[in-house]
């Protein structure tokens, strides 16, 4: 076999062994793919569409009463409060609870929202997806606005907590308000002396 004869062959060669790598590649995607949602991010994937569900979670029976309250600090002259008291969840689901605000005040004010969840053995196993408190709010006059809160409840929730109580408090954005009435007062026209 000459050198030339030798060069073409391995010429060839590289191109057909790197498709191959590639190809094997590919399919170890899937259970690595796999893997990763598992073990990383909490999600098994069933056989099937549409059967996504936390890893480890098996249907069940078991539920959680979580508890709503909300009040507002005594400088922030709104009124806040959840749309229902309690709610039966299961371990492991999304749910959904609404809070209203309202702005009694004659000006808009900017409201930053605490939470807490009690008892403090359940707060690692409640997790807000979405929530109004992620972010400052903003209420004009008057204005009532719904804001809603997302949430799942871990399956390894401990068995002998039976009740959780997730709690907000408003409290005034002196900052946040202070800017946004300069900016309203920079808007306003002013008269000819």
């Amino acid at each position: 076999m000459s050198v030339q004869d030798s060069s073409r062959r391995n010429a060839w060669l590289k191109p057909a062994a790197v498709a191959v790598a590639a190809f094997a590649f590919s399919f170890s995607l899937v259970p690595l793919y796999r893997i990763a949602c598992e073990k990383v991010f909490g999600i098994r994937l069933e056989q099937g569409p549409g059967q996504v569900r936390q890893a480890g979670a098996v249907p069940q029976s078991r539920t959680v009463t979580v508890q709503f309250d909300g009040s507002v600090n005594s400088r922030l002259p709104w009124s806040f409060e959840p749309a229902q008291l309690t709610m039966q969840v299961v371990p492991g689901q999304l749910n959904e609870a609404v809070y209203y605000a309202r702005n009694e005040a004659d000006r808009p004010i900017v409201g930053s929202a605490v939470p807490s969840v009690a008892p403090a053995r359940a707060s690692g196993h409640f997790t807000k997806t979405e929530c109004f408190c992620f972010t400052a709010q903003t209420l004009q006059p008057g204005e009532t606005r719904e804001m809603p809160v997302r949430f799942i409840v871990d399956p390894d929730l401990p068995a002998d907590v039976k009740t959780i109580t997730l709690s907000y408090t408003f409290y005034k954005n002196d900052a946040l308000t202070a800017r946004l009435g300069a900016a309203g007062a920079a808007s306003t026209p002013h008269s000819a002396p």
